[in-house]
């Protein structure tokens, strides 16, 4: 149990559902027989890649997280207590090698083997995350957020890119621009988040000299920080939507995206400007991780959407 605390599997769960779903509830559901680069079984294996760096990325965040969690979150870090710091450096390195290992091998399988810098970079990314970066104000957020748009493009990278010609350039494109404006929304809603998470997290972090931005600007800057972006946000997904689910008669599409992202964003926004108590930021938080989630289920409510209309 401790080793599966080390590593969320929860948030696993859901960044291997988020694949599923890109690929068979996206890709694949109106277009069956459309010509992928990956196989099932090399689709698995890029998701297999995929969880052990995040596995990776998770277990060395806690190893140089013991101090501030010790204050933040005192029971959720095994790191130090239950499990050997020596032995978390093993499992990183471990698990960050099979990562890119696999990766290795499919960018081989396509005939991209320059494609293996992208686990490398990942694997790079979240060491010097955990190490330093997250230590800079918003210069951690966006190494998050970067990582998780990345998580949807890579798909497209792997998926779509190699299985690419003159022929099938067109449709190509389309999808790949579709997947383009998913991450971009995956980058949004996780920066937000993560900022959030950051103010949620402000005790440990001053404790430990972490200058968050939370912690150079304080939580009234913070907050409006959040609010100024969520409201961007949910103006740029009721443009999208109206645009590309109302105007084409996918209501709904159109009714999913206003009840179950653009209500929820509404009240993180009314909210995040009153917030200054650590459970009011984690109640935002958890709101947004619900957020991420039902944006990517509504890829496949809208391939959903069109098979219904007809």
């Amino acid at each position: 149990m401790h080793y599966l605390k080390l590593i969320r599997p929860l948030n696993l769960l859901l960044l291997a559902l988020s694949f599923v779903i890109f690929r068979y509830g996206f890709l694949k559901f109106n277009n069956p027989d459309a010509e992928l680069a990956l196989s099932n079984f090399q689709f698995y294996l890029l998701i297999a890649a995929t969880l052990l760096m995040a596995s990776g990325g998770y277990i060395i965040n806690a190893i140089f997280d013991q101090g501030t969690d010790a204050i933040n979150k005192p029971n959720s870090n095994p790191v130090g207590k239950q499990i050997e710091e020596s032995t978390a450096y093993y499992l990183f390195a471990g698990l960050s090698i099979t990562g890119v290992g696999i990766g290795m091998y499919l960018s081989n399988v396509i005939q991209r083997p320059g494609f293996i810098i992208f686990f490398i970079l990942v694997v790079s990314l979240l060491y010097s995350y955990s190490s330093s970066l997250k230590q800079i104000a918003l210069v951690g957020n966006l190494v998050i957020a970067l990582l998780s748009g990345f998580s949807v493009l890579i798909i497209g990278i792997f998926d779509l890119f190699p299985a690419t010609d003159d022929a099938n350039r067109r449709d190509m494109t389309i999808l790949f621009s579709v997947l383009y404006n998913y991450a971009l929304f995956a980058f949004v809603v996780t920066l937000i988040r993560e900022i959030i998470k950051d103010a949620e997290d402000l005790e440990g972090d001053c404790a430990e000299g972490i200058t968050t931005f939370p912690v150079r600007f304080g939580l009234q800057k913070t907050n409006l920080l959040v609010a100024v972006l969520t409201f961007f946000t949910i103006l740029f997904i009721g443009y999208y939507s109206y645009i590309n689910f109302f105007d084409n008669n996918l209501n709904l599409t159109f009714v999913y995206v206003l009840l179950l992202i653009i209500a929820p964003l509404i009240f993180v926004f009314m909210n995040v400007v009153k917030a200054k108590e650590k459970k009011d930021y984690s109640l935002l938080s958890t709101i947004l991780k619900i957020v991420i989630f039902f944006g990517i289920l509504s890829i496949y409510i809208v391939n959903l959407n069109k098979t219904i209309r007809g």
